[in-house]
């Protein structure tokens, strides 16, 4: 862990940094969207296209890194998003925010290749799945700090986007004073969707279900809180304890994947989240409980993630791995674009913000019944014979989902190569 601290402290920290100010600028356009009149659905159209941009960035982005190199695109990217976070209060316009968030999505997408790329070749063999932890930790750790930021100045004034854009600003600067070298850049052509989903079609089909809930509570929750009526400080704790509780059960479900049936073990969790979004939607208004609900609902969303990725190396070939994640986290970003647009619109009926948590207890259900349906279709992999579960995060692009497929590899392989 030393060794990826010192080679990659400023990658780190630039990460760190830059969110923090994703975090704030996800949160506070729920909060701004309601104090300027938007209505929820077209709310929902905003937080929506962040999505569609992250899907298109993680498409170009080798392209651009092959092209002009990590520190270009790194800096050029987080100049960008730095420049649209101001535009946000100076021009509150539907079609502008619409606009702004497809390109911070496809601006941060690209970031996001370009340091976990960078990552990977700042670690080994023997450190590889420590600092793929670490990275994670930081980026969620980002999140959960913005929260408490957004309590330093009032959502309807300017300094609230400034702090995010000058945080994005500073990430660049210790990333391009550090002398660590920068990696040569490749990553495996995709395999086709059809031989994606005939490999593992439980991990196709989840992945898309969970895209929706990932987008539904990244993007919509502050807009749930500021139509449910909760305050600056409450919707700011809400947002962060999804992600707290991502951090403190991913452990601990990937220690039982590793000793479980995993198609039982993604029915089970997807029952669980679907029943922290029923106790979120009839008692929501009580404001302890609905903290616990969207704890629960964070700590199962982004466990199921690495377990679907998991069960679906199970059935895949070492040498498929790699292309098989070009695919996963295309079908998890199609699931993502629909998530807040259905959820906005949920939300806009007579459900109110109940509509929130019913659209992630329909998905988590979905996915309880179809893991439960295909452990009837074909024979599980004995437990043994399963492949290392590691921990990802819903917003890993197809370079960090690579690189913890070779974690994963590297692990299996081990006690064949040990003496």
């Amino acid at each position: 862990m030393i060794q990826v601290l010192s080679s990659a402290w400023a990658l780190l920290l630039g990460m760190g940094l830059l969110m923090v100010g994703n975090g704030m600028q996800g949160t506070l356009l729920g909060i701004r969207g309601a104090l300027e009149g938007f209505s929820t659905f077209e709310m929902s159209i905003v937080m929506s296209c962040y999505f569609v941009g992250f899907l298109g960035g993680s498409r170009m982005a080798p392209g651009m890194i092959r092209r002009v190199g990590h520190v270009r695109v790194f800096a050029a990217l987080a100049s960008l998003i730095s420049a649209v976070m101001i535009l946000y209060p100076t021009f509150p316009n539907i079609v502008i925010w619409s606009l702004g968030r497809i390109l911070i999505g496809f601006c941060f997408s690209a970031v996001y290749v370009t340091a976990e790329s960078w990552l990977n070749n700042a670690a080994d063999n023997s450190n590889r799945g420590q600092a793929l932890s670490l990275y994670m930790i930081v980026q969620t750790l980002g999140i959960v700090i913005a929260q408490a930021l957004l309590l330093t100045a009032d959502p309807s004034g300017f300094i609230l986007f400034v702090i995010p854009s000058v945080l994005v600003s500073i990430a660049v600067t210790p990333i391009l004073l550090s002398i660590s070298p920068t990696p040569a850049f490749d990553t495996t052509k995709p395999m086709s969707l059809r031989e994606l989903i005939n490999f593992s079609p439980l991990g196709c089909v989840g992945m898309f279900l969970l895209g929706g809930v990932f987008s539904a509570q990244f993007g919509m929750a502050s807009v749930y809180g500021a139509e449910a009526g909760l305050s600056v400080a409450q919707i700011s704790l809400f947002v962060a304890t999804f992600f707290v509780g991502s951090v403190v059960l991913q452990y601990p479900i990937g220690w039982i994947s590793d000793r479980m049936n995993r198609r039982t073990l993604i029915a089970i969790v997807s029952v669980v989240g679907a029943l922290g979004s029923f106790v979120g939607m009839f008692l929501g208004h009580i404001f302890p409980i609905l903290l616990a609900s969207a704890f629960v609902v964070g700590g199962m969303s982004n466990p199921l993630y690495s377990l679907l990725i998991a069960h679906t190396n199970d059935f895949l070939e070492h040498e498929d791995m790699a292309a098989a994640s070009g695919g996963m986290v295309f079908i998890n970003g199609l699931g993502a674009i629909l998530g807040p647009v259905i959820t906005g619109w949920m939300m806009g009926t007579a459900l109110g913000p109940g509509g929130f948590y019913l659209f992630t207890a329909v998905l988590f259900i979905a996915l309880a019944f179809y893991a439960t349906y295909r452990s009837t279709q074909r024979a599980g992999i004995a437990v043994e014979d399963t492949g290392d579960f590691v921990a990802l995060t819903a917003s890993a692009t197809v370079v960090a989902v690579e690189y913890a497929q070779e974690i994963a590899i590297e692990a299996e392989q081990e006690p064949e190569n040990s003496p």
